[in-house]
C-alpha cells in the first residue's frame, strides 16, 4: 500500500459528499457564471440534430438555474424536465421557466420520470465518483426512448481532480475514455461524436450518443 493513499481517498470522498451543499450554498454565484450558451451552442446544435423526428422531450440532469443549457433548448421548442439536487437552483429555473418541469432530486436516486427523446448531463455527471458514474449508465439508458440523444461531459483522463468554486474544494472524477465508450455500447448507445478538451467549448470533453432504435427499457435494466 502506498503511504498516504487511504487518507487521500478519504479526503476525496469528503469533497464528493459536499458537492450538492456547495452548489446550494452558492446558487446565486453559480447562476451568475452560467448565463450564456454561446460556447455550448454547436454541441446543442448537434444534440438537437440527433433527436428523433418530432421528438422534443428533454431531460437535463444537473439543470442548475436553467441557464444556459435548458434555456437554449427551450428557445428551440423543446419540452424540458430539469433535475438538480441543489434546491435554490431548481427554484430559480422554476421561476424563470414556469411552463416546464423542474424537480429537486439527486440523479443517483431519481423518482419515476418516464422516458425522453433526449438526455443531457452537462458538467454534472463528472461530480459523481467513478463507481457512481458507472452505475448511472443503465439508468440513463432506462430514461432514453429508442433513438434518443444523450449528451454529457467527462474529464479528459481517468482520475479524481479537486477544483475550486467560491474558494471551496469542488470534486470531479473521470473514467478512462475506453470505459466510457464501453459503457455506452453495453447500455445500448451508439457514439455519434466525441471531443477531448474541445478548445471551442472551454476545453470540455464531450460525448454525444444515440440510443439504439430498437432499444427498450427492459434491455437497459
Amino acid at each position: 500500500m502506498i503511504a498516504g493513499a487511504d487518507p487521500e481517498r478519504a479526503e476525496q470522498a469528503k469533497h464528493a459528499e459536499r458537492v450538492i451543499d456547495l452548489y446550494a450554498s452558492n446558487a446565486s454565484a453559480w447562476a451568475a457564471l452560467r448565463r450564456d450558451s454561446t460556447i455550448e451552442r454547436p454541441w446543442l446544435d448537434a444534440f438537437v440534430s440527433v433527436l428523433p423526428a418530432n421528438g422534443r422531450s428533454v431531460l437535463e440532469l444537473g439543470c442548475g438555474s436553467g441557464h444556459p443549457i435548458a434555456a437554449d433548448l427551450i428557445e428551440r421548442g423543446c419540452a424540458l424536465t430539469g433535475v438538480d439536487a441543489a434546491a435554490p437552483l431548481v427554484d430559480m429555473a422554476a421561476r424563470t421557466f414556469p411552463d416546464h418541469r423542474w424537480l429537486t432530486a439527486d440523479m443517483r436516486a431519481l423518482p419515476p420520470l418516464g422516458r425522453f427523446h433526449g438526455v443531457i448531463a452537462w458538467h454534472s455527471l463528472f461530480h459523481l465518483t467513478p463507481a457512481e458514474q458507472r452505475a448511472m449508465f443503465p439508468r440513463l439508458a432506462a430514461l432514453a426512448l429508442p433513438g434518443a440523444a444523450l449528451l454529457f461531459t467527462s474529464g479528459a483522463r481517468e482520475g479524481v481532480s479537486i477544483g475550486t468554486f467560491e474558494g471551496q474544494p469542488l470534486y470531479h472524477a473521470s473514467l478512462d475514455k475506453a470505459e466510457y465508450a464501453a459503457l455506452l455500447e453495453a447500455n445500448g448507445f451508439d457514439l455519434v461524436q466525441h471531443a477531448e478538451q474541445d478548445p471551442a467549448c472551454g476545453n470540455a470533453t464531450i460525448w454525444l450518443a444515440r440510443r439504439h432504435e430498437l432499444a427498450s427499457a427492459s434491455a437497459a435494466t
